[in-house]
């Protein structure tokens, strides 16, 4: 079994998501999700996406009942792609910031074909 870690994002209701990641790729969402947060004011669109805030990685993880939503890193990475790519922005220069988005996922995708996960 790969070593997984969950990063731990929270969104603004308080409500919590566990992005399961390979350990070696957690860090990485992390910081995209710092990025992205920096970003965000500066977008003029009026589809700017909410997004969750990354407040936590933990390794090991247990959820009880109805704790928190559980979702894994590929289909959290796809999701956050395809929001980002529907946003109508006319000012900033939005490719770079999906350039980030598309990097981790190709990363992502190269290391569950590895893993013989996909």
């Amino acid at each position: 079994m790969p070593d997984m870690t969950h990063v731990l994002l929270q969104r603004a209701d308080g409500s919590l998501l566990f992005v399961e990641m390979p350990a070696s790729h957690a860090y990485q969402l992390s910081a995209l999700n710092l990025r992205l947060h920096k970003e965000l004011s500066k977008l003029t669109a009026d589809n700017v996406p909410a997004l969750p805030r990354a407040v936590a990685e933990v390794g090991s993880l247990e959820l009880m009942e109805g704790a928190a939503e559980r979702i894994g890193g590929m289909d959290y990475v796809n999701e956050l792609e395809a929001t980002f790519a529907a946003v109508r922005e006319g000012e900033y220069p939005l490719v770079s910031l999906l350039t980030e988005i598309r990097a981790l996922q190709a990363q992502l995708e190269q290391w569950y074909e590895e893993e013989g996960l996909l």
